[in-house]
């Protein structure tokens, strides 16, 4: 799965916050209630618009952002 064929980057989006592509739903909400033990089946009946593979990509998203900080870190 390429990550950003379902994740945009959009100023005129949320304030160029991270969102599934097509959508205003931003990844820090699917995070956060996936934090909170939503099911994904719960987060799509939520969000009709979403797809599994949207919620996939937020999770990779979020692990490649991490991974990203990580080196940053250490090659400081």
């Amino acid at each position: 799965m390429i990550i950003m064929d379902r994740i945009e980057l959009d100023p005129r989006v949320c304030n160029g916050k991270p969102v599934i592509k097509g959508t205003r739903v931003p990844v820090s909400v699917i995070l956060e209630q996936i934090a909170e033990s939503e099911s994904w089946d719960i987060l799509l009946a939520g969000y009709p618009e979403l797809k599994k593979e949207d919620i996939q990509a937020t999770l990779l998203y979020a692990k490649a952002f991490i991974d990203h900080t990580e080196i940053r870190a250490a090659c400081a």
